[in-house]
């Protein structure tokens, strides 16, 4: 091979060594190497004469880089970085391509210059890649070179961004320009090796910030509620933070820095997520292992699972090379839809195991139970889209028995209704525990020895529970109107027996019918449903004053219903027979009330007043 002295580089003092070669033009050196590369003729020796002043410039070029700060070694003149980054891919390009040059002395002693000055160029990526991720907020002055794109105040900012991950924009070009040159060199796993570590160290500093702390399950065993609830508070809060901020973010970043390898940056996003995911999961794993928890702990059950879904649904994830990351979601949101799902069940062994009711409710009124039970579901069923969604993946395996179960018993319900379609799991559940709370109710009714109060108290409690299914139309749209129907149905039922039950015999007393015998008014019998009419009547007025109708509506409807048939009986048999009594003084002894009174009193009725009612004139 043929010396050429205009391209040989003595190795001199550093000074010397940084200068480019004499008479070196870059362009057509590089024009040379890909005209070479595209023929790859064996035997020629021109390879030698393009490559050796490219191995010579990146050499020099690295010298001067290698006295630079770290973090700050590019970007201060665009046109330099751009021509080394250049000359150092057009290096790759002959070190990858090594099986297809010439094999003489020459060429392998050219071609070994070559891969020092590349590896060298490999290292210094690293180093710098490495720096720059570790310091974020560490930039080069831009009022160094009068190149720097940052000097004329039009182009964005060296300061560091204020928001995570804190790059400014030239530091993400710099990371952008070495990422693709190591990748295009074939060192890939070197450069997102160091990318990986780095960015999960930075991530794990972002949740240092959150105050998250990583709970096991032994932790959770020991806390409290109160203190666990204020750990799930704050998961989720760094969820939604993950979610909403810190992931979108970081997907930009590796977006960003590795543009022109699309899949790279894809896997490496997926891996940093699944392993910052790992770690949140753990908290939620750790929840559901060995511990029971009452039904009012639902909730918070709840808020994470819907935590988890929306995890599980991100766009930035939602890809092939997500698969662990779904997997690991998926799997912890499943654990807790099994917790959620075994604490509503709860619910129905409360009910069943209900035994606090051997005294019954003073006055009649709503059971501690049924306002607890009501008051839960109206509650619960905020959630009902989620608790669709949990009942319906852990009734999701066709022909298992719970699966077979869900079946028959749909088909019971609707049965009777050939409009309704068949309902969800969750409805089904909730069915299921209606009627558990229906039977609850019938049993402590039968606590009562007074029949009508007996009925009062189903009415409340049935009033009770029809208004809360009306307020909700979650709860109402499941139960379906068929079953309010029944209901409305049914208290009518128990309002008219309650009427019967207590006005029937004060309105004997005042019927028309036996006061005469042989066709004449008797004295005696008058005199005695007049006596009877007002024992019976203070006796009522004694016993349901006391008693506690809570709801306006109902309260109002009893009043109304009672007025309507004794006020006007009474008017009546008043008005039939007073003038058959003796004198007025005979009269007042017994006739005791004047329809008015009657309509006041009446009017005073399920207030829940202990004291005795006076009467009035």
């Amino acid at each position: 091979m043929e010396k050429d002295d205009s391209f040989k580089l003595e190795i001199v003092d550093e000074n010397e060594k940084a200068s480019k070669p004499a008479g070196f033009n870059l362009d057509q050196t590089l024009e040379e190497v890909d005209q070479f590369i595209q023929k790859l003729v064996p035997g020629e020796n021109k390879f030698v004469k393009c490559i050796d002043p490219l191995q010579e410039l990146v050499d020099s070029r690295i010298a001067l880089y290698e006295q630079k700060e770290p973090a700050a070694k590019f970007g201060l003149n665009i046109d330099e970085d751009n021509s080394f980054f250049e000359a150092v891919r057009r290096l790759s390009l002959i070190v990858n391509n090594l099986d297809e040059f010439p094999s003489d002395l020459a060429a392998i002693s050219c071609l070994n210059r070559a891969s020092s000055a590349h590896f060298r160029a490999m290292l210094l990526f690293e180093c710098e890649f490495r720096a720059l991720l570790d310091n974020p907020k560490r930039t080069g002055d831009p009022n160094v070179d009068p190149k720097s794109p940052n000097t004329d105040g039009s182009q964005g900012s060296s300061k560091p961004e204020d928001e995570f991950p804190y790059f400014s924009s030239q530091s993400i070009h710099v990371m952008n320009q070495i990422a693709t040159a190591m990748i295009f060199a074939g060192y890939e796993a070197e450069c997102c090796t160091v990318y990986g570590g780095l960015r999960l160290k930075s991530l794990d500093v972002e949740f240092s910030k959150q105050c998250y702390e990583n709970i096991n399950v032994d932790d959770v065993q020991k806390m409290s509620w109160e203190s666990l609830e204020g750990e799930i508070d704050n998961w989720i809060h760094i969820m939604k933070f993950c979610t909403t901020n810190l992931f979108s973010a970081e997907r930009n970043l590796c977006d960003s820095v590795f543009s022109e390898n699309r899949l790279t940056a894809q896997r490496l996003f997926c891996d940093l997520a699944t392993s910052l995911s790992i770690r949140l999961l753990n908290f939620p794993n750790a929840l559901v292992w060995p511990r029971r928890y009452s039904t009012e702990k639902l909730f918070k059950f709840l808020d994470i699972y819907e935590t988890l879904r929306d995890l599980a649904n991100l766009d930035i994830v939602n890809d092939s090379s997500a698969e662990e990351f779904m997997s690991e979601t998926s799997m912890a949101q499943c654990r807790i839809g099994g917790a959620v799902v075994s604490i509503f069940s709860q619910l129905e062994n409360s009910i069943k195991n209900d035994n606090a009711g051997r005294i019954p409710v003073a006055g009649g009124a709503v059971h501690p139970l049924t306002r607890y039970t009501m008051n839960y579901l109206k509650y619960a069923c905020e959630y009902k889209d989620t608790l669709e969604q949990v009942f319906q993946k852990q009734d999701k395996v066709q022909g298992s028995p719970r699966q077979k179960v869900v079946e028959q018993e749909s088909k019971d319900v609707t049965e009777d209704d050939d409009r309704c379609p068949p309902l969800s799991p969750f409805a089904l559940k909730l069915m299921m525990v209606m009627d558990l709370l229906d039977a609850n109710i019938e049993m402590k009714s039968k606590l009562y020895r007074n029949p009508a109060l007996r009925l009062v108290f189903l009415m409340n409690n049935g009033r009770y529970i029809l208004q809360k299914i009306k307020e909700s139309a979650e709860i109402y749209e499941m139960m379906g109107p068929s079953w309010s129907r029944k209901r409305t149905s049914e208290l009518r039922r128990y309002h008219k027996t309650y009427q019967r039950e207590t006005w029937s015999n004060v309105l004997q007393c005042i019927s028309h019918e036996g006061v005469q015998v042989n066709g004449k008014v008797s004295k005696p019998i008058l005199k005695e449903r007049f006596k009877n009419f007002n024992t019976i009547f203070d006796e009522i007025l004694k016993t349901q004053s006391s008693w506690i109708v809570s709801d306006g509506k109902l309260r109002s409807e009893l009043r109304v219903s009672i007025s309507s048939v004794v006020i006007p009986a009474y008017r009546s048999f008043l008005g039939r027979f007073k003038s058959y009594l003796d004198n007025n003084k005979q009269a007042g002894k017994y006739i005791k009330y004047q329809p008015e009174d009657i309509e006041e009193l009446i009017e005073q009725l399920f207030e829940g007043n202990t004291a005795s009612m006076a009467p009035r004139r």
